[in-house]
């Protein structure tokens, strides 16, 4: 369990950082190699002198530092996070005009004709025993 309340999961983009708050997102930047990654905080840590951040499994093997261990990143809150595929305004939807084969043609579909002759079949049948 995470100091949030979270289970760590060893796949997750996840992060322990001793300041910001839970759910904030980090962009951690590893200059090596140019990869970068985003994170979320759910964790405090870590509270070792010169260490800014600890990392999930996931997020350091995304930065490729995992046979490291320990390595230099750069790490930058992230304010602004564009959504794709999120509209802004709200979407009018056009109206749509339904028929059903009933309508067309009259014909109705053989099930229901089967179903309309088993409802005839009970009631001619319960008014000849009410008699």
């Amino acid at each position: 369990m995470t100091a949030s309340g979270e289970r760590l999961h060893r796949d997750s983009l996840t992060c322990a950082h001793r300041y910001y708050p839970f759910g904030t997102l980090l962009k951690v930047y590893n200059p090596a190699n140019g990869r970068s990654v985003l994170v979320r905080v759910t964790d405090r840590g870590p509270y070792v002198r010169g260490r800014i951040i600890d990392l999930s499994w996931r997020a350091a093997k995304e930065l490729d530092i995992i046979s490291k261990g320990v390595a230099m990143v750069v790490v930058q809150k992230v304010s602004n996070i564009i959504v794709p595929f999120m509209p802004e305004d709200e979407i009018e939807l056009p109206e749509l005009e339904m028929e059903t084969n009933e309508g067309s043609t009259g014909m109705k579909p053989l099930w229901q004709l089967i179903a309309e002759e088993a409802d005839k079949k009970k009631a001619a049948s319960s008014k000849t025993k009410s008699k």
